[in-house]
């Protein structure tokens, strides 16, 4: 338990889901105005020991997982001029982690101080989760000079994609799918923006959403998908996109633990007929 938040983790202190039925924290409750977002930095800034980091950034990423209460929606929205429906076609709620991945877009240099402290934490469970739920949108819509930097920060989106999709998987629920559907419509369907990131990531962005296309209920999106898969270099031994997409599914599938996921994925296998 972290404030009014419960992070659950498995055996291998890897989160395995983020219990929202309680009020936000303190500074969540605040944060209806995106110019607080900066406020980020300073629970950053408290990372100065190695027993404290851990947890902190524990907290940090079960504050922006939450989801946005309708009264704060209210709120953002209005300052916006604009009408938010609760959820969209793909089941999407808004989270926190919505509201600053804008906010990190919208004013990119407010986030460079936040950016330098979590590289400084790569090493540290969840960094890569929160870098990844703060900065997605900033990765493809705001341009990075340094190939150094994209090259680094390219992993980290990935690998903290992965980890908090298998969140998702592990307590059955669709709270990062906002991040799932920017990825897939946003950047793997617009190669201008995928040729941002390095092509290995490129390639394990690909892999990645294989595993997760069943599960954010995507399917219908499964042709699109096949159709802008990159070049693999062993593409003689493994195959072409759909036999990638069907060996990923598969390794997905043998990996599930979760009853009720496993059965979400088998009955979602028929749109393979005639498209794989």
């Amino acid at each position: 338990m972290i404030g009014d938040v419960t992070v659950f983790e498995d055996s291998d202190q890897n989160v395995v889901g983020v219990d929202s039925s309680h009020s936000c924290l303190s500074w969540c409750r605040r944060s209806t105005n995106r110019e607080e977002a900066p406020t980020l930095v300073l629970i950053l800034q408290a990372l100065g020991s190695a027993s404290q980091s851990r947890n902190l950034l524990q907290e940090l990423f079960a504050d922006i997982a939450l989801e946005v209460d309708d009264r704060a929606k209210e709120i953002i929205f209005e300052e916006e001029g604009v009408v938010y429906g609760a959820e969209d076609r793909y089941g999407r709620a808004y989270c926190f982690y919505d509201v600053l991945a804008d906010y990190f877009v919208s004013t990119p240099k407010s986030g460079d101080s936040i950016i330098e402290l979590i590289v400084q934490l790569w090493s540290q469970s969840f960094a890569s989760n929160i870098f990844c739920l703060l900065f997605y949108k900033r990765m493809f819509e705001v341009r990075f000079d340094n190939l150094d930097v994209i090259l680094r920060y390219s992993s980290a989106l990935v690998q903290g994609a992965k980890n908090v999709f298998w969140t998702d998987i592990h307590t059955n629920a669709r709270r990062f799918s906002s991040l799932f559907i920017y990825l897939l419509e946003e950047v793997a369907f617009r190669p201008e923006r995928l040729k941002t990131i390095s092509p290995q990531a490129q390639r394990d962005l690909f892999l990645l959403l294989s595993r997760f296309l069943f599960f954010y209920d995507t399917d219908d999106r499964l042709e699109i998908f096949l159709k802008q898969f990159p070049d693999f270099p062993n593409a003689i031994l493994v195959g072409g996109a759909p036999d990638i997409f069907v060996s990923e599914l598969a390794n997905q599938l043998q990996e599930l633990k979760v009853e009720p996921v496993l059965l979400h994925y088998l009955s979602r296998v028929k749109v393979l007929q005639g498209t794989v």
